[in-house]
């Protein structure tokens, strides 16, 4: 172990959980969950995720980086509200069950073929869309938070091309906030155990959580990671990854979490060159699984430091932390000339987080683009 190893195993557990941590409490307050529903589903995502990737680093020798998927819990924040905490964990569950098949079965480029990768980037986009327009209003308030966070995420994007531009955001965020907020009295919540859900398995719950999801976590989450790790000379083996993160994912479900998963951003880094010697590169993953770990063991004293930040700060910060996913989401979706009109229609129903007939938009934003190609004639070009 040395300096670089730990140094990028901090920053990649800094990435997994900040504005992941405040989209979860985010998405359990707009869903109206107890103090002690949101610490279960805290730890599930994180002590459950930062246990998966350092059992999966430590298995393989492979620097495995993650906690959740952010993307997911950017689309259940618009629609947890809809389902009780049984139906959403038995979502959570059939969900990791799901990628866990397509593990068994080595379905999985089989499946992401039947769904064009536009589509996937257009739905991810319109869902992410609406929380970076929060940062414009979120700015107007807090002018100093928000000038310079901004500040921070053009220096860290000039200085350095290995440090992700949202960590600049957080350290000049964190600073404007210091130095124009004044904080509330700190509540003390006592000690919560996390205790399992009983799951409510229903159709609603599968077709509008846990399809969704695992889509997301599949396309968004783990193929990015994959891709990564391969990327900076890493061989991770496909099928048991889905497999794990989905046993895992099904495990945090029980607890009521959306997710345990390897994660695109957290792998990359842990990966990469700026982590060491490629045989030392492990350490920095152990570091990440480890610090996401603890911040799920201790989730119910943690969310009273956060739950003391204004919401015009956790605009700013979550909006800037999905800034990357979104513009890498649209140049993606709309850069596809064959799917020109498709993937503007998924992307204008992910926007408007319509539920009709009891299933979510991004069920029907896929199905409106899928039907759309086979009307227009629109589809990839032969190979």
């Amino acid at each position: 172990m040395n300096i670089q190893n730990i140094m990028t195993g901090i920053m990649s557990s800094l990435l997994a959980c900040s504005g992941g941590a405040l989209l979860v409490i985010h998405a359990a307050q707009s869903a109206g969950f107890t103090r002690s529903e949101i610490v279960t589903w805290m730890f599930a995502v994180y002590f459950i995720g930062g246990l998966l990737n350092l059992t999966m680093t430590l298995k393989f020798k492979i620097p495995f980086g993650g906690a959740h998927s952010i993307t997911a819990i950017a689309f259940l924040t618009s629609t947890a509200a809809q389902y009780s905490l049984h139906e959403l964990a038995g979502g959570f569950i059939l969900s990791g069950l799901i990628i866990a098949l397509l593990g068994f079965t080595g379905l999985f480029h089989k499946v992401l073929n039947v769904i064009p990768k536009p589509f996937i980037d257009a739905l991810l986009a319109g869902l992410i869309l609406n929380y970076v327009v929060k940062i414009v209003p979120a700015v107007k308030d807090m002018p100093i938070v928000g000038l310079l966070a901004m500040l921070g995420f053009f220096i860290t994007r000039i200085i350095s091309k290995t440090i992700p531009p949202f960590m600049g955001v957080l350290v000049f965020g964190i600073a404007g906030l210091l130095l124009s907020y004044h904080f509330p009295q700190m509540q003390h919540t006592s000690f919560i155990v996390p205790l399992p859900v009983m799951p409510a398995f229903t159709m609603d719950a599968l077709l509008s959580i846990a399809i969704p999801i695992s889509i997301l976590i599949v396309s968004n989450d783990i193929a990015v990671a994959l891709a990564a790790l391969k990327n900076n000379g890493y061989h991770p083996p496909v099928n048991k990854t889905l497999i794990f993160s989905g046993l895992f994912s099904a495990a945090a479900g029980l607890f009521s979490g959306h997710a345990a998963n390897i994660g695109g951003m957290m792998s990359a880094l842990c990966s990469g060159e700026d982590a060491g010697p490629r045989d030392q590169r492990i350490w920095a993953a152990i570091v990440s699984g480890t610090l996401v770990a603890l911040f799920g063991l201790f989730a119910w004293l943690i969310i009273d430091i956060i739950e003391l930040l204004p919401s015009s700060f956790v605009a700013i910060i979550t909006g800037f932390s999905l800034v990357g996913v979104l513009m890498n989401s649209l140049q993606i979706a709309f850069s596809a000339i064959n799917f020109k009109f498709s993937t503007l229609f998924t992307f204008i129903i992910a926007i408007s987080n319509i539920t009709l007939l009891g299933i979510s938009s991004p069920v029907w934003a896929l199905a409106v683009g899928v039907v759309t190609a086979q009307l227009f004639g629109e589809k990839k070009s032969p190979a």
